[in-house]
């Protein structure tokens, strides 16, 4: 691989003295000029190349070369690249559509924003308004977005800046078995006591069915079903956030898909249109949708629905179906998780490989005996980097960019890549893996 040339281009220093790098000290904000991609790869303007082996931000499940989706975004923009939410394009109708015929169950009505955190909100103030109740449960292994609300049911520590947030926002344990003091069973016994104590003013619990950016964590198959329960035994609503899961990321269309679970609401983005386009979505029961016959719908964007968003959201849909890359996902995913369990079988600084389909992730160790993590918590807030950052940046020298988040290394390349993508990327892991094999204690 090419050498990173000192000299920065024009982009990256217009970029760094204009552009908010995002969650980040501007100190330590060094963009890299990206100039062109293919398939699950991706090149900058200093000759270098990385396989894609988390997705971007766990969103480009369509890779870098879906031209059904494209072109079908420049159709739209030629057509009428933007009209007012009140008037009903032939995109959005149909992508409203398709939504109910992929989603389970009886999810059928959706409402169309902009982004993840967008969709959260929605969601939020779907299950006020329905319930008449205010408060939301959701746990502290979390991430919901960046805006206001959202930011307030998110657990993570990125939230502590925007404290004191909306009220009515409660913390639950979550189902972490490698890092939490409660079984993952147990949390739910917790979460039950927590709606009883709160009397009947919770609205909704509001979780991600595989913790995402938090560490990919995956419950026991009862788990989704059992908080269901839970939640309608005390009068409360299910949001199931797919944000990062949706979209054939498990192996299933849904992360819910996995536990055979069908939510109150549903929240989307990422995928949903492979990240070709902003794009957000809100999906509700018809019992709920039918609440708001006759009680005011009392939400909305400009941009609910953009055109352009919702022709991507719709190619990007049908590109799924079309190529069957949710099954696809699974069998390669497959392939992709004996992987990594090589991985950790050749390195002990390697504590816990889990996930299902094309979302997995590696958590780190300092010792082999027990779980003591090279990242924490206030990582995430904190100046300079971990030894879990060495490990990625060691990993992009070789020619493959892998995000990670605290302790953990997130696996999610796009769903069309091959078993020998996979194979020339564990390659390059092998060796990067060495440097937290390195740092060990003992």
């Amino acid at each position: 691989m090419a050498e990173m040339e000192e000299q920065k281009t024009d982009v990256e220093r217009l970029d760094k003295e204009y552009v908010f790098g995002t969650w980040s000290y501007q100190s330590e904000v060094d963009p890299t000029e990206i100039v062109g991609s293919e398939g699950v790869r991706f090149r900058d303007a200093h000759g270098n190349e990385w396989i894609d082996f988390s997705g971007q931000l766990m969103c480009s499940n369509l890779g870098h070369s879906a031209d059904a989706v494209s072109d079908a975004m420049a159709k739209q923009a030629e057509q009428g690249a933007y009209f007012a939410p009140g008037f009903a394009t032939e995109a959005r109708a149909k992508l409203g559509e398709k939504l109910a015929e992929v989603t389970p169950g009886n999810l059928s009505k959706t409402f169309f924003s902009t982004s993840g955190t967008e969709a959260v909100e929605a969601a939020i103030k779907i299950a006020r308004m329905y319930t008449g109740k205010q408060k939301i449960i959701s746990r502290y292994r979390s991430y919901h977005g960046a805006t206001y609300g959202s930011i307030s049911v998110t657990g993570d520590p990125r939230r502590l800046a925007a404290e004191p947030g909306i009220p009515g926002t409660i913390k639950a344990p979550d189902p972490y078995a490698y890092g939490s003091t409660l079984d993952p069973m147990e949390s739910l016994d917790y979460i039950d006591e927590m709606l009883m104590l709160e009397g009947d003013t919770v609205a909704a619990i509001l979780v991600e069915p595989i913790v995402g950016s938090n560490g990919i964590l995956v419950p026991p198959k009862e788990y989704l079903p059992r908080l269901k329960e839970i939640a309608h035994d005390h009068d409360a609503l299910l949001i199931c956030d797919e944000v990062m899961a949706g979209f054939g990321r498990t192996g299933e269309w849904f992360g819910c898909d996995v536990f055979d679970v069908t939510p109150d609401i549903m929240t989307m983005a990422k995928g949903l249109t492979g990240a070709y386009a902003p794009l957000g979505a809100t999906i509700v029961t018809p019992e709920i949708a039918d609440h708001f016959e006759e009680n005011m719908f009392c939400h909305g964007h400009t941009y609910a629905g953009h055109p352009v968003a919702c022709a991507a959201g719709l190619a990007a849909v049908e590109t799924y179906q079309r190529e069957n890359l949710v099954e696809y996902a699974s069998e390669v995913g497959e392939y992709l998780g004996d992987r990594l369990e090589e991985l950790k079988e050749s390195h002990p600084s390697v504590g816990d490989v889990r996930g299902v389909g094309l979302f997995r992730g590696i958590e780190l160790t300092k010792s082999s005996e027990e779980r003591v993590p090279f990242g924490v918590r206030e990582d995430k807030v904190s100046k300079g980097s971990t030894v879990v950052d060495e490990v990625s940046g060691a990993a992009a020298d070789g020619g493959v960019y892998v995000a990670n988040m605290i302790n953990t290394l997130i696996i999610a390349p796009p769903l069309t890549i091959t078993e020998s993508d996979i194979d020339e990327a564990v390659s390059v892991l092998d060796d990067a893996l060495d440097v937290s094999d390195a740092a060990m204690i003992d």
